[in-house]
């Protein structure tokens, strides 16, 4: 049996602790030391300036004494001599490159001058032929034009034949309408009588009906199709 409905008069308490007070985790002293920013970090150390190739100079150097264990790397410095020279060589090449940049130019200009002149000799012949074939293209669009007219001629001849068509079918179906639409003055055209059954306006309707099946003896047969109540059924939604 549960003791949860009863009352808590004397409730558990905590043992001593035998080595002192006992604190929980997040009561504990934190964040006891300061942060400061470090290089990179958008702080004083970013204001100076660092020398990145002194660094990288230092860096080699250090790697390659630890791969020859303990001697400092050589680097080779760049002398005059060797920069005169490779600017030398430099302008040498540059001369050769600028002597085949004229050669082009002036083969270009030569091929520029030649196409012109050929260009001056054909004018005479390029504008006779550019005429002939103007007077062809207005000629056609002329043609085009007139076809374009001789459609839309016949469209709208079409579309005048049909309209008057409709609108005679229309008027003819109204003057039959108007002649044969009034009962009064075609009495051979039908019979008008109301044809009507002398109980429609009587209010109980089919109140006899099953009253001779009242005296007749219920009889039990081992057959659905032959049974009273599929005899009923039948006359009654099927009949």
């Amino acid at each position: 049996m549960t003791t949860a409905h009863r009352p808590t008069f004397d409730p558990a308490r905590g043992k001593e602790a035998p080595k002192g007070p006992a604190y929980h985790q997040r009561l504990l002293p934190a964040h006891t030391k300061l942060k400061v920013r470090q290089p990179g970090q958008g702080g004083e150390a970013d204001s100076e300036v660092r020398d990145l190739r002194a660094e990288l100079l230092k860096a080699e150097a250090a790697h390659y004494a630890k791969i020859n264990g303990g001697k400092g790397a050589q680097l080779e410095s760049t002398s005059p001599s060797g920069g005169t020279k490779r600017a030398i060589e430099n302008g040498g090449i540059g001369g050769e490159n600028a002597e085949e940049e004229n050669a082009e130019i002036k083969r270009r200009r030569v091929l520029e001058e030649t196409r012109d002149i050929d260009a001056d000799s054909d004018g005479g012949s390029a504008s006779e032929s550019s005429d002939e074939e103007s007077d062809d293209e207005e000629d056609e669009t002329a043609e085009l034009l007139r076809e374009l007219e001789k459609i839309k001629k016949e469209r709208a001849e079409a579309r005048e034949r049909e309209e008057a068509e409709k609108a005679a079918q229309e008027q003819e179906k109204n003057e039959y309408d108007v002649a044969r639409g009034n009962p009064l003055l075609n009495r051979g055209s039908g019979d008008f009588q109301v044809k009507r059954r002398w109980d429609d306006d009587v209010i109980f309707k089919n109140q006899a009906r099953g009253t001779s099946d009242k005296n007749k003896k219920k009889e039990f047969v081992n057959d659905l199709l032959r049974s009273d109540f599929h005899k009923r059924f039948m006359n009654k939604y099927v009949r």
